[in-house]
């Protein structure tokens, strides 16, 4: 796995985003991530943007990864938003390409993945943005969990095991590999 601190949205080594989310609902990642890169193509605004999510083999994933076991909250979801630039380089109006599941409390274990995919391109009638951001909405107040959040090129994936089936262990039980 590959990654890079310039495409990480949360979890910088020996900081817990928990710490934001004391009474703050909800909570934006810590970075937000500037797409924007001379030599590109320039948009209306004069400010070039990517397109991350084109699907090319190894693709982008994202990574939402539990490093450290989260507890006191009833409940997390996860969104995944873009905002054009607003003509001054910061973000315009942010809108919603990807929204998680509900995760109880209780599925936040250490090795849990929240947003198992490929980085998805703009949803229909939403146009490529310049900055991209995680919006974390929690039920209830967390007293403790970490979480990484991020791009990366060829994410480690294995299939799901353990009590509640959240976090990665190689193979299912009953399954024979021939060497």
């Amino acid at each position: 796995m590959i990654l890079d601190r310039f495409l990480t949205f949360s979890g910088v080594v020996g900081t817990s985003i928990v710490d934001s989310w004391a009474g703050a609902d909800p909570t934006e990642s810590t970075n937000i991530i500037d797409l924007h890169m001379a030599g590109i193509p320039v948009l209306a605004n004069l400010q070039g943007a990517r397109d991350m999510g084109i699907g090319d083999n190894p693709a982008l994933k994202m990574l939402l990864q539990v490093v450290t076991a989260f507890a006191g909250g009833t409940s997390l979801q996860v969104a995944l938003q873009g905002a054009p630039d607003n003509g001054s380089g910061v973000p315009g109006s942010y809108a919603t390409w990807w929204l998680s599941p509900v995760y109880l409390t209780a599925t936040l274990v250490v090795g849990a993945r929240l947003y198992d995919m490929d980085l998805p391109r703009p949803p229909q009638g939403i146009g490529i943005p310049r900055f991209l951001r995680i919006l974390y909405t929690n039920d209830g107040t967390f007293s403790a969990g970490e979480l990484y959040a991020g791009i990366v090129l060829d994410r480690m994936d294995q299939p799901y095991a353990g009590t509640n089936n959240s976090i990665m262990g190689g193979y299912p039980a009953g399954v024979t590999v021939a060497n």
